[in-house]
């Protein structure tokens, strides 16, 4: 009879261990539909550095991220492929994940802050116009395609975007 008990007990504490780990899951769920409201858009694209001996170019890229919900998040990666006249001209990432959360920019409710990568330009046969467009200093019109990952202590969120400038 005591075996019995001991298995009954075992099978009550891993059941009641399955349901807080979904309670957990569940909780964490509910942070979704506010980090989903996050907002990205391409800011600025400056020129910072020319390196004519192995032909590349450093650009200052300023994304304009805001939080019009209710939820205090971090970002942690904006992934995105920088496009100038409409033509690709390479993929950058702007990225967090090595800093501890309470290390990073807290995009308090209604908050609005500008998050700054380096691009790294090289001159290819594809990208040629447009990069003596760039390194001349010619009007350039750039957009971004992309996905920024906006987190909570608790939840994690991935949202795709586009945005254009000039």
């Amino acid at each position: 009879m005591s075996l019995l008990q001991g298995k009954m007990v075992l099978y009550a504490a891993i059941g009641g261990l399955l349901v807080i780990m979904g309670a957990i899951v569940y909780y964490a769920s509910l942070d979704n539909p506010e980090l989903e409201q996050v907002e990205i858009k391409l800011s600025n694209v400056e020129l910072i550095d020319v390196n004519s001996i192995e032909n590349q170019a450093k650009l200052e890229i300023t994304f304009l991220v805001k939080n019009p919900s209710d939820k205090t998040f971090t970002v942690a990666i904006i992934s995105y492929e920088l496009y100038a006249n409409d033509r690709l001209i390479g993929t950058g990432q702007y990225s967090t994940e090595d800093i501890a959360m309470p290390g990073r920019a807290a995009f308090y409710p209604g908050s609005e802050i500008p998050l700054k990568s380096i691009f790294k330009l090289v001159l290819s046969d594809a990208n040629a116009q447009e990069y003596l467009s760039i390194t001349r200093g010619e009007s350039v019109k750039y957009s971004v395609k992309g996905s920024i990952t906006a987190e909570t202590a608790w939840s994690l969120v991935e949202k795709e975007f586009q945005s254009y400038m000039g």
